[in-house]
């Protein structure tokens, strides 16, 4: 594993960027250990004997002459039974161990590993003696929590063979649990793996996204849905309810793994994390959240450079449960952070600054990263398939949408739900601005809604945005000359774009029913307002008048809608619409 040690010392000290020479046969990524309190750093420049490396840790009080070892490894993570529920820093130490060692603030140079050592699974074997096996083939399971099955896999570099032992029974992480037998001889194979964090895992091949992520917003589901596998970003400025977002998609989204990277985030945010997803229920299961959720945290007063790493920290663990089958949804929050932290290292390492001092890489490290997203078919023998969707909150200063991180995160990714801190002003929340955020899955995705919900689901969400596009410009009319300018027909499209705003596009994340809203009663949502709109307008060509129209009892039902249970709601549906005709055979 380890390549010979080499022995260096400290030439130069400039926050989290130490200078060491005598560091000939190092290589690009190693780990080091730096100083006297054996700092974890890594090796991001190397000039002949001289290496540069990002230090994981505080700095201060490390001066020059101090040694720094090399491990002769790439900074990796660990894998296997004991992610799930778990809660790292930037380089997968677990926050919990490293309080009980240190107590509330961590000291410098502590070494903890990613799993529990100690700990006993139970595992069960789900191949015979005998079997072959190849890369990615599960060997057997163990169950995680309650709710996820973890299937231990030959790792990717063991080739072909076939299996010489393996039992059933209670073992640690690493102890060898299967021995296979390949052509460079006998490979036990333990529950832990390693893996490089900046190298993606193997895969198959990508394949095409055919489904959404349902997050049960309505205004992401029906207008701009992400599709499993799929990339999206959510650039808003400060308070306009970036992390209230990802926070919802975290508890709601049908995804069976959640990964929360919580990176130069505030701390204050990332306890609301802690505290809230234990409590919390998860739709799907009726277990609590955590039994699902893995949370790599950095927040802003730790180590600049531990933000580089905790993007890249999460995403390998995403693709670890993706390589089991599994539907894996990471929230990166925020990007922008990170983007921040390439910025210092690189003017520490006095490279040209390209625009806004971000360094010339940043376009190509964020498509590095939102690559690693995608539905793919698995290395295995039984073709499964697994796939990891990737969430990234941008945080532009001051709104400024045409600065380079959002501007280089929107060449990568395909969908955008641009946050407006107007709406978020006058308290509509989701604060997604309906008239320049956009998604690229909807063609792909829309025989699938066909199928799911109805064959006109399409064109109600063509027909809804039409409506909304066409109140945009009305509302510049009213502006210069008044609401009375408009024909009872535009005043009737304002109304009802109203109605889309308040009773459909409005959710509150806070409201016990309000927060996660299904599929199908989002369909009947959206039907009963369109609904209403097409009888309004039949009946203002038979000359009834505007005010009558408007003054009908069922607006009332209709703006309580959003709030009626979801057991309840095909019953209100159906009442709904037999009300809206009664009513407007009535005139």
């Amino acid at each position: 594993m380890a390549h010979n040690q080499v022995t260096g010392r400290i030439v130069k000290v400039s926050g989290p960027l130490v200078v060491a020479s005598g560091m000939a046969g190092c290589r690009m990524f190693d780990v080091v250990r730096v100083g006297n309190d054996r700092l974890i750093g890594e090796v991001i420049e190397l000039k002949g004997d001289t290496a540069s490396i990002q230090v994981y840790e505080e700095t201060s009080g490390v001066g020059p002459g101090e040694p720094v070892v090399s491990t002769g490894v790439p900074l990796s993570v660990e894998l296997g039974p004991g992610l799930i529920g778990s809660f790292f820093d930037g380089i997968q130490r677990p926050l919990n161990v490293l309080a009980e060692m240190a107590g509330d603030f961590i000291t410098r140079g502590l070494e903890a590993p990613g799993l529990d050592r100690e700990k006993k699974w139970h595992f069960v074997p789900a191949v015979e003696v005998g079997q072959a096996v190849s890369p990615g083939d599960i060997i057997g399971t163990v169950q995680e929590s309650p709710i996820i099955v973890h299937k231990v896999m030959v790792p990717p570099d063991v080739g072909q063979g076939t299996v010489k032992s393996i039992n059933e029974g209670d073992f640690t992480v690493t102890e060898t649990v299967c021995v296979v037998e390949t052509q460079q001889g006998e490979q036990p194979i333990t529950m832990l793996q390693r893996w490089p964090v900046r190298r993606p895992r193997p895969v198959k091949e990508k394949l095409p996204p055919s489904e959404p992520l349902i997050t049960g917003q309505r205004v992401i589901d029906t207008f701009f849905p992400i599709a499993k596998g799929g990339t999206a970003c959510v650039p808003g400025p400060f308070g306009s309810g970036k992390t209230v977002i990802q926070h919802q998609l975290a508890k709601w989204s049908n995804a069976e793994i959640i990964v929360y990277i919580g990176c130069g985030e505030r701390g204050n945010e990332m306890t609301d994390v802690l505290m809230e997803f234990p409590e919390l229920i998860d739709p799907n299961t009726g277990r609590p959240l955590m039994e699902r959720t893995i949370l790599v945290a950095n927040t802003s007063n730790m180590p600049v450079a531990a933000r580089e790493a905790s993007i890249y920290t999460g995403i390998t663990i995403a693709e670890y449960y993706r390589d089991m089958g599994y539907d894996v949804a990471l929230m990166a929050d925020s990007t922008s952070r990170w983007a921040e932290a390439l910025r210092e290292i690189s003017g520490r390492l006095e490279e040209m600054p390209g625009e806004e001092g971000y360094p010339a890489y940043l376009g190509s490290r964020l498509a590095e990263f939102y690559e690693r997203a995608g539905k793919a078919r698995l290395l295995s023998s039984d073709d499964r398939i697994g796939a990891v969707s990737v969430i990234g909150a941008v945080s532009p200063p001051g709104g400024d949408l045409s600065e380079p991180v959002t501007q280089s995160t929107l060449r990568i990714v395909k969908v955008f739900w641009g946050l407006d801190d107007r709406l978020a002003a006058r308290k509509h929340f989701p604060a997604i601005n309906w008239l320049n955020s956009y998604s690229l899955y909807t063609d792909r995705l829309d025989p699938y809604y066909r199928e799911a919900l109805g064959g006109d689901f399409p064109d109600m969400r063509d027909q809804a945005m039409a409506l909304l596009q066409e109140e945009d410009e009305l509302m510049e009319i009213v502006r210069l000359v008044g609401v009375d300018s408009l024909s009872d027909r535009q005043r009737m499209v304002l109304e009802t774009a109203k109605s889309l705003r308040e009773d459909f596009l409005y959710q509150s994340a806070f409201h016990e029913i309000d927060t996660y809203c299904s599929q199908s009663k989002q369909y009947g949502l959206l039907k009963i307002v369109l609904e209403f709109h097409r009888v309004g307008m039949e009946l203002l060509q038979k000359g009834v008048r505007l005010d009558t129209i408007l003054g009908m009892k069922v607006r009332e039902r209709i703006a309580r809608a959003r709030t009626v249970p979801e057991a309840e709601w095909p019953k209100e549906y159906q009442a709904i619409m037999a009300a809206i005709r009664e009513e407007s055979q009535s005139f």
